[in-house]
């Protein structure tokens, strides 16, 4: 077979192509840094959809299942219990030896025998035929292609693949554009695109506005990719808030212009989606308790704490509701915003991608995005030894005083909700390092311990 012939015929058979390929990706996806799936034993892999992209690339969404779980969707177009993934698969005889690192392996047999997969997203020829698709909308299989009329990005942009840690895949085209590949797929709009076009239409100029996207209507709805401007100059807050660390230079009038940044966005997102009234309390600590129950489960440091930080989930119960619930990013830290000149910018407005997308869509009080970045600077301060608590604190300060003079309000003067939030926040991170980075596991436990003792 040439190495960028048709792999249509073998389109035909669905279930011999998976059967040959199941083998490898049972092994291959655990190993990727956005299978969500690496706690959990792979018992089966399922293939939902399988559409030859262009010549030697295959596009698949594959149903990752565990151990109680089936893949059959429902008649609804419902997914099936556990994880969809979105794989582009490329198939060549001969792989390019540039492409070592993207091998997934050889099939043995089936439709595909003798053939070498590997992740397409590596090959620089894949990836600039998938940037074609965006440029020219249209559809292939199940698979549909648009973009912004009003956009027109240029033909023959060098792509390269970002190797940064995150839980999608991303690829720029030319320093000019940024494509967001998601890889663990849910049914409906991925908020990544429908919140910056919704901003963008508001005139908010703080979030980068979707230029083209491509999505899925088979087996159900969902957003697949979406190209957006790539800020070539910017550096991200994290690696900013280092910088200063380590030069030991003062960070709080750079935090100070980031809380303005973050509150002019709440004031958009609550302009261009419907706001509702303000959090109902109760129903939120019991939620915040239950994770809080469920996180102890699995991480046992956690449990020396849980009456401390069950008293600060009870307390909210008490505290004024604060700020109406409304769209807000839904995961928000320094590695989510961008300083380009004198400007932040706040990009991947996905939310947490381990929560479902119905809640990651809904209505949240202001106060959780907020919460998060004071977290955010608590884990900067704590990169390297001595640690430096003092200088999170001015910059958390710097933050509230920052985003109290844009919003009219004050998060400082929210005091009971703002321990709630940081609180839930500590315990996602304390599942989370343990799952992923057990080595960070002491900082977000050092948090737990000072909200569950002090509640400051």
């Amino acid at each position: 077979m040439p190495k960028t012939a048709s792999l249509r015929p073998t389109l035909t058979r669905l279930a011999e192509p998976m059967e040959s390929l199941g083998r490898l990706l049972r092994d291959w996806l655990p190993r990727q840094r956005w299978f969500a799936g690496k706690d959990r034993p792979v018992t089966e892999l399922g293939l939902l959809s399988m559409t030859e992209l262009f010549p030697g690339c295959l596009h698949l969404l594959v149903h990752a299942g565990h151990a109680g779980h089936t893949g059959v969707p429902s008649p609804g177009g419902t997914p099936p219990a556990g994880d969809c993934y979105q794989l582009l698969l490329g198939v060549r005889e001969h792989p390019a030896p540039r492409l070592g690192r993207a091998l997934i392996g050889q099939v043995q047999d089936g439709p595909l025998a003798g053939l070498t997969v590997y992740d397409a997203l590596h090959d620089p020829r894949s990836a600039q035929l998938l940037l074609d698709r965006l440029r020219h909308p249209g559809t292939a299989g199940p698979l549909r292609f648009e973009c912004d009329p009003d956009q027109r990005v240029p033909a023959g942009l060098v792509p390269r693949l970002l190797d940064a840690e995150q839980s999608n895949s991303s690829l720029v085209y030319g320093d000019e554009y940024i494509l967001k590949v998601f890889r663990r797929i849910q049914p409906g709009v991925n908020p990544d695109l429908e919140v910056p076009g919704a901003l963008a239409r508001q005139g908010c100029h703080r979030v980068p506005a979707p230029v083209a996207w491509f999505q899925t209507k088979h087996p159900f709805q969902a957003t697949l990719g979406v190209l957006q401007p790539y800020l070539r100059d910017a550096s991200d807050g994290w690696t900013l808030a280092l910088h200063a660390l380590a030069a030991g230079d003062d960070f709080t009038a750079q935090a100070r212009a980031l809380g303005a940044a973050t509150a002019e966005v709440h004031l958009a997102l609550a302009s261009a989606f419907p706001v509702g009234a303000p959090g109902e309390n109760g129903r939120t600590a019991s939620a915040m308790v239950e994770r809080l129950d469920a996180a102890a489960h699995c991480v046992p440091a956690l449990q020396p704490y849980v009456p401390g930080l069950r008293a600060a989930f009870a307390a909210l119960t008490g505290c004024d509701a604060g700020p109406p619930a409304q769209r807000i990013h839904g995961d928000l830290h320094l590695g989510q915003v961008l300083r380009a000149g004198r400007d932040w910018f706040v990009i991947d407005f996905e939310g947490e991608p381990s929560r479902p997308l119905s809640e990651r869509r809904s209505a949240h009080s202001p106060v959780r995005d907020i919460a998060g970045m004071l977290r955010s600077f608590d884990y900067a301060a704590r990169q390297r030894r001595p640690w430096r608590p003092e200088w999170a604190r001015r910059c958390r300060e710097a933050y509230c005083a920052g985003y109290a003079a844009r919003a009219g309000w004050d998060p400082r003067k929210k005091h009971g909700l703002l321990r709630a939030y940081e609180t839930d926040r500590a315990v996602y991170e304390v599942l989370y390092e343990a799952r992923h980075r057990p080595d960070w596991l002491p900082v977000p436990m050092a948090a737990i311990e000072r909200l569950a003792v002090r509640g400051d």
